[in-house]
């Protein structure tokens, strides 16, 4: 595979998100989602520092959830796009990149982020990715710091699935890889302005990482 452009990168930053916010919404709504998918967003929280951007969600992610979610904001009447989004998702998906700019204005919560990530890193190494106490130290973290800001993501669905604390600890987690991916979708030049501007190009990206 050739290496990505700064576009195609922007692209799966942001389906990661999508991807978040659509575990986020199945999670909130079902009590049940596919183990690998949680396992790549928690993954990429723990690439800090990475040698490369393959390096975050491997040279082939398996973001087509995420890629689906792009295409589905931008419009696209595809034939091959058949998987609808529930508005949930795209509420979840859109606060997460908000949430992320309350996020960059607070260096101290920023470093705090950082540090507590690899507190849990050290925990995963110990146990696997996602173990209870992963996900728990997790969201821990989220709860500590991004639940401290003033806007807060409202996670909605069925009350008997949200007060299981597993599932409450695998929705912040979730949050927190989102936030991870809106991060990364900046720092390879993503604004939010291109979600109107730059529309079709992120739908040409999407499915062309989506079939390829």
């Amino acid at each position: 595979m050739s290496q990505t452009t700064k576009h195609q990168q922007q692209t799966i930053a942001l389906a990661a998100i999508f991807q978040a916010a659509s575990l986020v919404e199945q999670l909130a709504r079902t009590g049940d989602i596919p183990a690998p998918e949680l396992e790549l967003l928690i993954a990429s929280l723990f690439q800090q520092n990475p040698n490369s951007f393959d390096d975050i969600y491997g040279a082939k992610p398996n973001l087509q959830i995420g890629y689906h979610g792009i295409c589905k904001l931008m419009g696209s009447e595809s034939s091959n796009i058949k998987q609808d989004i529930q508005p949930d998702v795209m509420r979840y998906a859109l606060s997460i990149i908000h949430l992320e700019s309350r996020l960059r204005k607070n260096h101290d919560m920023m470093n705090q982020l950082g540090n507590n990530i690899q507190s849990s890193l050290r925990q995963a190494e110990h146990f696997h990715l996602t173990h209870e106490s992963v996900i728990g130290g997790l969201a821990d973290t989220y709860q500590k710091t991004l639940s401290t800001l003033s806007f807060r993501i409202k996670v909605t669905g069925n009350p008997q699935v949200l007060q299981n604390s597993l599932n409450a600890n695998k929705v912040r987690a979730l949050l927190l890889a989102g936030v991870r991916g809106a991060i990364l979708w900046r720092q390879v030049g993503g604004r939010r302005w291109h979600l109107l501007f730059n529309r079709k190009r992120y739908m040409k990206d999407a499915q062309g990482l989506l079939f390829r």
